[in-house]
């Protein structure tokens, strides 16, 4: 008989040298914007998700997926300006 045992030092102990990087750090800095306007443009569908949605809905949702767009765009620009998520 095989004993099934767990690996919870593998999974759960992190070295020093699996940190990320101040390269990588600064990656996902870079893409805080896009980030954000995602998470904006998926909480107004869900929102709407076990509802017909409303003339108010259905524009937060325009306006959402129009700062995706333009979050898209400035990072590719690399123009990306931090709002500190102000709309």
């Amino acid at each position: 008989m095989e004993h099934i045992v767990t690996v919870q030092d593998a999974v759960t102990a992190f070295a020093p040298f699996m940190e990320p990087t101040n390269a990588e750090l600064d990656a996902i800095e870079r893409e805080m914007p896009v980030i954000r306007a995602e998470v904006d443009l998926l909480d107004a569908q869900i929102i709407t998700i076990d509802r017909t949605p409303t003339e108010l809905d259905e524009r937060r949702i325009r306006r959402a997926r129009r700062r995706v767009l333009a979050a898209h765009r400035d990072q590719l620009n690399g123009t990306a300006v931090q709002t500190g998520g102000v709309a």
